[in-house]
């Protein structure tokens, strides 16, 4: 199907956090490219926003944890100068102890979480650096800011994700793309299925619907903010966490061992 509207590309789009980005952004007026596993929750996805809202949705099946899938949708990218969003949604999680995973789980783990999510903003970047104007979202995890037990890599990709976001928001000031990086607590999407921590596990009040959470953090994006995290009601917890963080930066830069490392 042809477009010569902007065209958001969602990936893990087939459920969850991912469909109701594609809804709002259907909303908002653009065509949609969904990438996802599984063709026939894409297909009906498809027909839906097209039904509702009048616009025209592409769909791609690729498996972000794969070669093949990421190259698919690198292509898919550069040859669609209409792509104006890129939303790196696609991820998993396996929260157990590390020792209890094998190193190739590990490893596909890293490649979704990472390595796909690193390739398309490339991909995407390239194109709207070139064009001046564009909007990549990278979806996190407040467990970028911490690592509890069982955690180990969902935590390090996440935190990935983060600084790897705030490293291309350095990059793009003063330009007219918009790079934002959205860190959800506790949703109520299907990644629990896999993740071997149950939904129900939860208490109840923690958990945020998908609904609520891309509402937000399409607020903070409309809002300008550069990092969302849609459940954190105190933003001056945020703001003094900022401030920390680039405080203990620039007193590291001294060139000489602190005193508690000196006989």
């Amino acid at each position: 199907m042809s477009t010569s509207r902007s065209v958001a590309l969602i990936t893990g789009a087939s459920s969850g956090i991912g469909a109701v980005y594609a809804d709002r952004f259907a909303a908002r007026g653009f065509d949609l490219l969904l990438v996802a596993r599984r063709e026939e929750r894409l297909q009906a996805l498809a027909e839906k926003f097209e039904a509702r809202y009048g616009i025209a949705v592409n769909t791609l099946r690729a498996d972000l944890g794969e070669e093949a899938g990421i190259r698919v949708v690198e292509e898919a990218i550069q040859n669609n100068p209409h792509i104006s969003v890129l939303v790196n949604n696609a991820g998993v999680a396996h929260l157990a102890p590390f020792t209890a995973g094998s190193s190739q789980l590990h490893q596909a783990d890293i490649a979704l979480n990472i390595t796909s999510l690193t390739r398309l903003s490339l991909a995407a970047l390239t194109q709207f650096q070139a064009q001046d104007s564009g909007t990549l979202i990278n979806v996190a995890s407040v467990l970028a800011l911490h690592a509890p037990a069982g955690s180990a890599v969902y935590s390090g990709t996440k935190a990935y994700v983060l600084n790897f976001t705030r490293g291309l928001q350095e990059e793009v000031t003063g330009s007219n793309v918009r790079v934002q990086a959205v860190l959800p607590a506790a949703t109520a999407t299907e990644i629990w299925e896999v993740s071997g921590v149950s939904l129900d596990s939860l208490p109840a009040e923690s958990v945020m619907t998908t609904e609520n959470m891309v509402d937000a953090a399409l607020a903070g994006l409309d809002q300008g903010e550069a990092v969302t995290i849609p459940p954190l009601h105190d933003v001056n917890l945020w703001q003094r966490y900022e401030a920390a963080r680039l405080e203990i930066f620039g007193a590291a830069r001294t060139g000489v061992p602190a005193p508690r490392y000196q006989q």
